[in-house]
């Protein structure tokens, strides 16, 4: 039986908005296209998302939140080593992003062209794992692990230096043979960097 728009919520639209992205892609597929799978009118998907560019916008966040997500009990393990915490959230990020890049490659390819469209999504997503990071450099520089001045300028200088290896746009160089020597070293430099 076909929810009903009584029964219909947001998240049961994303899911089946993820699945129409990734049978037409972003530029054919439409909040019809949407309902129809959905087995409502589109009005219906109307009622919680007000346009098509804001379940667009919805869809982006919820997959890059699920990154977040993914990172933010790493992050959050304030008993751990500092270094080995760092270590494990920059690997975990990696690991992230070659999985969608991977596993999916079309719904990866229509999530670049939401992103373009959305950068303010994307503006948060970069702040939340800034934060991340800025809250496992503080956590180093109490302990005497890590010497910063300033861990939120520190965290955005690391997120920025291991940009190849979670940034979407060098999703090719990630199945490359020898890449995951090369992060190793990076993360190796730049831990090394940060040790008090």
């Amino acid at each position: 039986m076909a929810p009903t728009s009584e029964t219909l919520t947001a998240a049961r639209i994303l899911e089946v908005t993820e699945e129409v992205l990734r049978r037409h892609g972003p530029a054919k597929a439409t909040v019809v296209d949407v309902a129809r799978a959905l087995g409502v009118s589109h009005g219906s998907v109307y009622r919680h998302f007000r346009t098509k560019a804001a379940l667009r916008e919805a869809v982006t966040e919820r997959w890059l939140d699920r990154t977040s997500a993914s990172l933010s009990g790493i992050a959050a393990e304030g008993g751990r080593d500092p270094e080995a915490r760092l270590r494990d959230w920059f690997t975990a990020l990696f690991t992230a992003k070659r999985h969608k890049a991977g596993d999916d490659p079309e719904l990866f390819a229509t999530y670049m062209v939401l992103i373009g469209e959305n950068s303010a999504v994307v503006d948060r997503h970069i702040a939340d794992l800034t934060i991340q990071l800025t809250g496992i450099v503080q956590d180093g520089v109490e302990r005497g692990v890590f010497a910063s001045a300033a861990p939120a300028t520190t965290a955005r200088a690391l997120f920025d230096a291991t940009g190849r290896f979670h940034d979407p746009c060098y999703a090719r160089d990630w199945e490359q043979p020898g890449i995951d020597a090369e992060f190793e070293a990076v993360v190796e430099l730049v831990v090394r960097g940060l040790r008090a």
